[in-house]
Order: C-alpha cells, then structure tokens, then sequence
C-alpha cells in the first residue's frame, strides 16, 4: 500500500496527463539525515509515459510535472526526480 503523499502525487499526475504508465517511488528512507528531509517533505522519483510528452523537450517535460504537482511541492515534496517518455519513446526502449 502507497503512502498518502505518493497517492497525492499519482492523482496530480494522473489528472494532468492520462499516462499510458505511471509510477511513484518515495525515495525519502534514502536520505535520512539529509538537510532537506527536516522539512518533513519527502523525496520522490517519477517515471511517466505519456502522450502530452510527445514532441516536447525534457526541460518542458519537467516544467509540466512540476506545474502537475504544483503545491505539492510546498507540502509533501521535497526533491523529485523523473523520467518523462512518450510513448513512442517508450516502445523503441522496451525492446
């Protein structure tokens, strides 16, 4: 069972997007001690495959997560690493 900030994330995400696939890791039991997780805000790592990604550079890709997530970054997310596909991209990568 996911925490209640990953399913926050997911539904963002899910909303903003429609992903063909989308996973939500909380990576925040690895930096334990870091500076940043006194926040009380966690560490996550997205992968998202989605249509809207399409045609876009990953510099924009990032800038419409964080835009999804958007106060979400001031609540529960405190670093938030992605991986942004299309889904082309994605099937020329499964093989």
């Amino acid at each position: 069972m996911s925490s209640p900030r990953v399913e926050r994330i997911r539904i963002a995400l899910q909303n903003a997007f429609s992903p063909q696939f989308l996973e939500v890791e909380d990576q925040s039991h690895l930096h334990a001690g870091h500076a940043g997780a006194a926040t009380g805000r966690g560490h996550f790592h997205v992968r998202i495959v989605a249509q809207a990604f399409d045609g876009l550079s990953p510099i924009h890709r990032h800038r419409a997560v964080y835009a999804a997530v958007g106060d979400l970054m001031q609540t529960d997310i405190h670093a938030l690493s992605m991986e942004t596909r299309s889904p082309a991209e994605a099937a020329s990568s499964a093989g």
